[in-house]
């Protein structure tokens, strides 16, 4: 017999070990711990117990489920128009399809108790409210590829693919820039400034970011002026818990007048020149699948695609 609950304070263990039960999948971070899920999950200024669900097979804690909310339009509060359900976890010694079934209906459920009236399969930014750094890589992918239960799940419950991610990785130390005169013209008229930890841009932002070390990069005039290409890159562990093996590009951004000038291109270098310092080991990315620019841009200094992600939406149920 398949029973249901809501999160409760003693759960934290019963969640890891399912969590653990998955074994080793692209984008899934493992070995995970109770440490991770307090302070990337739990500790969440949002984290609403009912929002977790838990499954239980006779009396055996068989899966979990979490669903949650994104922010409003200033990202300073939750907006609970859209519900998200982040992630959703079964043991594979189980009736598997009526567990993750059952799971899905009850967040479903507890979304639209909510006010949620359109739904999402897997957690993208801005409507991410938890499990970065634990699920996919620099930012949340959606359903990963390699989420075989949840990707047959979705679709069979009315959600449909509305968008589609993909993730990059790089080697910070064998990198080198492309021979451009452009990059050299940059050189000699643009610095780029470095600041740790910046001041978060917003409430939500801060509640992402928090618990990792963040960088952003600023590209400007020798002669002063506002940044005409930026970018805030993250540590993929939480702070503390390594020496900056591996970085997420989070954010990519160059001036409206300046794009398709190699400035992107640029930046990026300077940033690979910084963390070569570092001693970082890889810089990891994501876009969107319909952003050619950014994917063009990414393969041709040397990303390699590494996974991908598919973001499920579902308006009426």
């Amino acid at each position: 017999m398949i029973q249901f609950r809501s999160f409760r304070n003693t759960d934290p263990p019963v969640v890891a070990a399912i969590w653990e039960a998955q074994g080793v999948q692209p984008g899934l971070c493992q070995p995970i711990c109770v440490d991770l899920l307090e302070q990337l999950v739990l500790a969440k200024p949002y984290f609403h117990y009912p929002g977790l669900i838990l499954a239980l097979e006779d009396g055996r804690p068989v899966g979990f489920a979490h669903a949650g909310f994104g922010p409003n339009e200033e990202q300073s509060a939750l907006q609970t128009d859209y519900g998200v359900i982040c992630v959703l976890m079964v043991r594979p010694d189980c009736s598997q399809s009526a567990v993750a079934e059952g799971l899905l209906q009850h967040c479903e459920r507890y979304l639209a108790v909510q006010g949620a009236k359109v739904l999402y399969g897997g957690g993208v930014w801005p409507l991410c409210p938890f499990y970065l750094g634990l699920y996919g890589g620099s930012k949340l992918p959606g359903v990963l590829l390699s989420d075989a239960l949840a990707q047959q799940l979705y679709p069979a419950h009315g959600y449909r693919e509305v968008d589609r991610t993909l993730s990059f990785r790089c080697a910070v130390a064998t990198f080198r820039p492309p021979i451009q005169r452009e990059l050299i013209q940059w050189r000699r008229t643009l610095e780029v400034k470095t600041l740790m930890d910046p001041r978060p841009r917003s409430w939500w932002e801060a509640c992402l970011l928090a618990n990792y070390t963040q960088m952003l990069f600023q590209a400007a005039s020798k002669q002063g002026g506002p940044p005409l290409a930026w970018a805030m890159l993250r540590d993929m562990a939480p702070e503390g818990a390594s020496s900056m093996r591996a970085v997420g590009l989070l954010e990519l951004e160059v001036a409206p007048d300046y794009r398709r000038k190699g400035l992107a291109t640029f930046l990026l270098s300077e940033i690979f020149r910084y963390l070569q310092q570092l001693g970082v080991e890889t810089l990891e990315t994501q876009t969107m699948a319909r952003n050619s620019p950014a994917i063009n841009l990414y393969k041709k200094i040397g990303f390699i695609e590494t996974n991908q992600g598919i973001v499920f939406r579902k308006e009426s149920w």
